[in-house]
């Protein structure tokens, strides 16, 4: 969750690390750090709380800070409340041993007490300065080098880590190594760098190494070498990055929610596109063949957040569509309910990142238990995409704001293509019936884009409620699945609390929060669920609800019941989350604007949750 970067080439290192440390601010916002070497001289570590603009101003830039190595780190709080004393990086007693990290040390109390009992002090609260002061003390009882120290330290540290590790005796060279926390490398042009995540460096290479469990990279100014923890040479072949360094920039729009909001049917589109051969869905190329789909007996659809929403929906579509039993779980739980996993069953791990440390566990789990994996990311080369089965790609370039919205269409579109596919290859769908929806499927992007163009009705909306402080979204079916998501677009960038119910359970105790001008949204897309809806609306106005109408074109007669009604074009009912989402996307981002809120980097909130 924190974000990490590294340099070591002939230019000056503290700007370039400032930049790719802003690429990475979503990652972790609360504090930040430099340490920057010049040569044979100490390494000077400068650190601050709060956003990386007051590092970037302590530093002049970076200018102020000379040498031409170093590594730098924004936190996201684990251990320790913000400050500039628990801000990395952190170093041994003597600072001959610095390092930044990424993840959670579960041992670390035990490991304090080891070396407190040695000699050490410590000034922080942070799992991260044991690690440096354990990798401190193998370095200086066994003297066999950086490499030896880094492996007896990753032999006793227990939990998740990515570090990026400087040595006072090794002036121009940076160590690194992970275990289920992301880092990529790059070489180019005279110069390595390192990175929790591709938009730190992309500016500079397209050409990255992913570093895997259990390994140790040793950078210098033009090349990297890996081995692995017994310090077994390892040959590795660079990954190239399709997008380039403009896909993470604003280009033009004040946020990078909203940018990528209207990414979105180009993110659709795209994803189509990789998954379609002509007119026909072929998704031979992650080994799901006809076979392999007539063979599956039980889906079982595992992610966090939106993915999980995205996976609700996807539930809808293959028990509708294939007549597949499916089960939905939440990651973090899935593992620890024990779960029975059969021949013939397909678990489905969805995540933006493919780093998601829930759902890796959940992926593990289940490759354990003999089970088929099938990962949904939208990063190549991540974690859950080298460990699955079988891969399915999200087209949806890099996704810098924190509040998911292309990325969560792209993985809505997989899912239908994978119901139809799985329906097809079981004879539970016809060819021309396949078909039809294949083409319905290709209209979305531009029905997306439409429903972009009426925006201003959604940001006069979200004006008049920024002051709300309760919200319930409503729905029946995959309109359920949609509130979901747009409750939690809600809450997570307005700060307004939210909470998404199937309607039928609104008379099992919900409704009696409900009270005047409390704001419900409900969704109505599925026309046979349409009359239930509406009556379930009506128990909500009846209490003192304001309600907000969500519908297709055609059902006119909701503004006899909605205060306020928004309309999407029609479409098949299974791809109605693709359009009635952006509305609520659109609704969440006016809220927060409204209210002064920063909508990229919500408070608490990281991109990618790398930790349990």
């Amino acid at each position: 969750m924190c974000g990490i970067v590294g340099y070591i080439g002939s230019g000056q290192a503290a700007p370039i690390l400032l930049e790719g440390l802003a690429r990475l601010e979503y990652r972790g916002y609360d504090s930040a750090g430099l340490a920057v070497r010049d040569g044979e001289h100490d390494v000077e570590i400068v650190k601050a709380k709060g956003r990386l603009k007051v590092l970037s101003e302590m530093t002049d830039g970076g200018r102020a800070l000379r040498g031409d190595c170093g590594i730098g780190h924004t936190r996201w709080a684990t251990h320790g409340e913000p400050s500039t004393e628990n801000a990395h990086p952190h170093c041994s007693d003597d600072r001959a041993v610095v390092a930044v990290h990424n993840g959670i040390i579960e041992n670390y109390m035990e490991l304090r007490e080891k070396l407190i009992k040695n000699g050490y002090s410590f000034y922080s609260q942070t799992d991260t300065e044991v690690a440096a002061k354990l990798i401190d003390y193998y370095y200086k009882k066994y003297r066999g080098g950086p490499m030896e120290a880094l492996a007896r330290s990753m032999m006793r540290i227990r939990g998740s880590y990515a570090l990026a590790v400087m040595f006072r005796d090794c002036p121009n060279e940076i160590f690194a190594t992970r275990r289920d926390s992301p880092m990529i490398i790059g070489v180019a042009d005279g110069a390595s760098y390192l990175a929790s995540d591709v938009p730190a460096i992309l500016k500079h290479t397209r050409s990255v190494y992913y570093v895997d469990n259990l390994e140790i990279a040793r950078l210098n100014r033009s090349s990297v070498r890996f081995c692995t923890v017994d310090q077994e040479a390892i040959e590795k072949r660079p990954v190239e990055i399709t997008w380039d360094a403009e896909s993470a920039e604003k280009g033009g729009f004040e946020h990078f929610m909203m940018k990528e909001i209207h990414e979105q049917p180009r993110a659709v589109q795209d994803t189509i596109n990789s998954l379609v051969r002509g007119e026909q869905i072929d998704l031979s190329g992650a080994g799901l063949t006809d076979e392999a789909l007539r063979a599956v007996r039980q889906v079982h659809v595992v992610a966090c957040g939106s993915a999980y929403h995205a996976g609700v929906a996807m539930q809808y579509g293959i028990e509708d569509l294939a007549r597949v039993p499916v089960r939905v779980d939440v990651a973090s739980e899935f593992r620890y309910r024990r779960p029975i996993l059969r021949e013939g069953e397909l678990v489905v791990i969805i995540s933006q990142s493919g780093e998601t440390a829930d759902s890796l566990a959940a992926l593990r789990e289940a490759k354990a238990q003999g089970a088929d994996t099938l990962a949904v990311v939208n990063v190549v080369g991540s974690t859950i995409a080298r460990e699955a089965d079988h891969v399915l790609y999200t087209c949806a370039g890099p996704e810098i704001a924190v509040a998911t919205t292309k990325a969560y269409s792209a993985q809505l579109v997989v899912g239908y293509l994978l119901a139809i596919r799985l329906a097809l290859a079981r004879g539970t769908l016809e060819p021309e019936a396949g078909a039809r929806m294949l083409a319905e499927l290709r209209s979305l992007p531009e029905k997306i884009a439409r429903i972009l163009e009426d925006k201003e009705r959604i940001q006069w909306f979200a004006a008049k409620f920024s002051n709300a402080k309760h919200a319930f979204f409503i729905g029946r079916g995959l309109d359920y699945a949609v509130g979901l998501e747009g409750s939690l677009k809600m809450k997570e960038i307005s700060y307004i609390h939210s909470g998404a119910y199937a309607a039928g359970e609104l008379k099992h105790g919900t409704i009696s929060l409900i009270e005047e001008r409390t704001l419900v949204v409900g969704v109505l897309t599925q026309d046979p669920l349409f009359e239930k809806m509406i009556s379930n609306m009506v128990e909500c106005k009846s209490r003192g609800a304001y309600l907000m109408g969500l519908t297709s074109y055609g059902n006119y007669n909701v503004e006899d019941t909605a205060d306020f009604t928004v309309y999407i074009p029609r479409t098949d009912p299974h791809f109605t989350p693709s359009l009635a989402v952006i509305p609520l996307q659109l609704m969440g981002y006016y809220l927060s604007v409204s209210k002064g809120l920063d909508v990229d980097k919500p408070r608490n909130l990281a991109k990618s949750v790398t930790v349990e």
